[in-house]
């Protein structure tokens, strides 16, 4: 039987990636993505609402995402759900599902530097 693991989202950064690196040097970085989710009520009114993901990057596509990324920025991802698990200090169990992404691409330019006019 064949399975498939698959996720494509298209949003905006909910924060300014961070990055972390193993005790091999690996970096990982992570970041959360939002996507609206939009709809119609039984009133006729457009609704919105922001769908949150936690999305990690490994290697060098997570040292670009760290480089080029910011809050607020539009872009698009593949990549594989993932859950982690352990337990807690009190043996509780725990779970934290998230995105690890192995496609990236921006969907808006870098916003342009402003020029700086030189007196003279």
């Amino acid at each position: 039987m064949a399975s498939l693991n698959r996720v494509q989202l298209i949003g905006r950064l909910g924060r300014d990636p961070e990055v972390r690196y193993t005790a091999k040097g690996t970096p990982s970085t992570r970041f959360s993505l939002a996507v609206d989710r939009v709809w119609t009520n039984a009133e006729g009114e457009r609704q919105t609402e922001a769908e949150w993901f936690n999305i990690e990057a490994w290697g060098k596509l997570g040292e670009i995402c760290q480089k080029y990324l910011r809050k607020g920025r539009l872009i698009y991802l593949e990549g594989q759900l993932r859950t982690d698990r352990w337990e807690n200090e009190k043996g509780e169990p725990q779970t934290f599902t998230k995105v690890v992404t192995s496609h990236m691409q921006m969907l808006e330019r870098k916003p342009e530097e402003p020029e700086i006019a030189e007196e003279g």
